[in-house]
């Protein structure tokens, strides 16, 4: 079990950035308030969903006030009543990139014409219900730093893992898939169903966890060259800046020339 792959890594990193929206704690409630409601138990650890939809607001570390009242929401009545449903979109963009976009929204029609503008302008389309959803594939992944940094300047920090070997197996005995380098992380793959036996594996071998989160993984990449993939990631960005989107996932094969290529944007 190995693994570097360059789409994780930067998906990782730009989720990172991700976190200086303003807009994100408003889309993140959003999120754990549908997970709770669909899910129909307010505690995570019984609803898998709303776990990962909780996990993911703390590796951007959203208060616990405003996740417990996200959660709240999902079981009021009345003007306190969750109106959120979930839609996804799929379409093409430049260079025949498939792109999924998963929305929450109150308003099916102001959605939909916020998508169809952003595929029109960057010179895309909107396809049909799974027209592209072929094109990928469920997966988990589960955040671990490698290294634990002490709040305290009086105590040193300490490795998460002694060496990779040792976390490789730690890996294997959690029950996950496979695993990668991304940097000061390890990012730990695995069944879009087994992430919170994966993480729970993982914390009881002394391996503390930064986060997990459910993702979309494209099962054959379309190589684009750089050009086309500027074009691909201002799309990206586009959506990603509506209300109503949550995630956006490509086919878009993150290549070393194509990361170089959007660092520069």
């Amino acid at each position: 079990m190995s693994g570097h792959s360059k789409w994780a890594t930067t998906k990782h990193k730009k989720a990172a950035a991700d976190a200086k929206r303003s807009s994100l704690f408003s889309k993140l409630s959003r999120n754990i308030t549908v997970a709770a409601k669909v899910g129909g138990d307010p505690n995570p650890d019984n609803n898998a969903s709303l776990a990962a939809a909780v996990q993911r607001a703390r590796m951007v570390s959203m208060p616990n006030a405003k996740i417990k009242a996200a959660i709240d929401k999902a079981f009021g009545s009345g003007a306190d009543a969750a109106v959120y449903e979930e839609i996804t979109y799929e379409g093409y963009g430049p260079a025949g990139v498939a792109v999924y976009v998963e929305c929450l929204t109150d308003n099916r029609n102001r959605t939909a014409a916020d998508v169809r503008s952003a595929f029109s302008h960057a010179g895309g389309n909107l396809g049909t219900s799974g027209s592209v959803a072929f094109q990928f594939e469920r997966k988990g992944t589960v955040a671990v730093e490698k290294v634990i940094k002490s709040e305290d300047k009086k105590v040193e920090d300490k490795p998460n893992a002694v060496d990779e070997e040792e976390f490789m197996l730690a890996v294997a005995e959690a029950g996950g898939d496979d695993y990668e380098d991304a940097g000061d992380e390890w990012i730990v793959w695995c069944a879009y169903d087994a992430m919170q036996d994966v993480q729970k594996g993982l914390e009881a071998q002394g391996i503390e966890v930064k986060g997990a989160e459910l993702t979309q993984v494209p099962t054959t990449p379309t190589q684009v060259s750089p050009a086309d993939a500027k074009k691909v990631q201002r799309l990206v960005d586009r959506l990603e800046d509506l209300e109503d989107v949550q995630n956006v996932y490509s086919t878009m094969d993150m290549t070393d020339e194509v990361i170089a290529a959007l660092e520069e944007e």
